[in-house]
């Protein structure tokens, strides 16, 4: 994606929505969604920047609701920059007026290097990013949401933190594969298939997994389940839930579906209707 461009849009083709993303196509039709690759000396701690864009001024409030990654992130808000760990359960954000929003995605263990203390100390939280930046976060707030585009926004901060880039850490690489492990399609769907297939202790593994996710392996794995069942049931096909349950690694369907009601707040049935519904609502009035 060009940098420059600031009307691009991820939403717009249901296929380039992030996987966690609830209700993908009324998403589309509340906000825009663009992420942006970065510099290669950030890249071992860094997987991309993203701005998110609302203009709601003539619509009622809404509300968005994110399952989110194994990822922290630095974000950009205007009042509120903070740096926010893992959040465990859904994450809604109110929406309101109009707004614009820059977030730095870390690699889960990318941002451990940057900062004094263990991810799971500030799960479900934010933090001030003070420290991390080097500068004051109003300040850095100031010189990034003042920009005026995507681009502009998107080199100012990483221009902040290439000048306190820390020294390459071989845990929070290993963090990273562990966690790149764990997502992949078909991987392992319990802890012991991870440690096996990785060649870890579970041991090991937990203790990385506090200090530089976050969050615990089951956690990790689970929640990419339901992320995938959740980008899988918004897609035009129609999965057998049964057999997407099994496929996923949830004891029975009853299970997948309890699970899945705890997080987006339907059952899978039904939240599959109401993106086949969302579906047709977007062939009658297309963006």
């Amino acid at each position: 994606m060009d940098k420059s461009d600031s009307t691009a849009n991820l939403l717009t083709e249901l296929k380039h929505a992030p996987k966690g993303i609830v209700d993908p196509r009324a998403t589309a039709r509340r906000l825009r969604l663009a992420t942006y690759p970065v510099d290669a000396a950030l890249a071992p701690f860094v997987e991309y920047c993203w701005v998110v864009e609302w203009d709601l001024r003539d619509r009622a409030p809404e509300t968005q609701r994110v399952l989110p990654y194994p990822n922290a992130h630095l974000v950009f808000d205007a009042g509120s920059t903070a740096i926010h760990g893992v959040v465990r359960g859904a994450f809604d954000r109110p929406l309101a007026g109009a707004g614009k929003v820059l977030g730095v995605r870390f690699a889960p263990g990318g941002l451990r290097p940057f900062i004094k203390q263990p991810l799971s100390s500030f799960t479900d939280a934010t933090i001030a990013a003070d420290a991390l930046l080097g500068v004051p976060a109003r300040e850095a707030e100031a010189l990034v949401l003042g920009q005026m585009d995507d681009g502009a926004m998107v080199a100012q901060a990483q221009s902040l933190l290439l000048a306190v880039l820390p020294q390459i850490d071989a845990a929070a690489l290993l963090a990273g594969r562990l966690a790149a492990a764990a997502a992949a399609p078909y991987g392992p769907v319990s802890v012991g298939q991870l440690c096996a297939a990785m060649e870890i202790s579970e041991r090991r593994l937990q203790r990385l997994f506090a200090d530089y996710v976050g969050v615990t392996p089951k956690w990790v794995i689970q929640r990419y389940r339901l992320q995938e069942a959740i980008w899988r049931l918004a897609q035009p096909d129609r999965p057998d839930l049964a057999s997407l349950a099994q496929e996923l690694g949830f004891f029975d369907q009853a299970h997948f579906s309890r699970k899945f009601v705890a997080l987006v707040g339907s059952t899978p049935l039904d939240y599959r209707r109401s993106q086949l519904r969302s579906q047709e609502q977007s062939i009658r009035s297309p963006m």
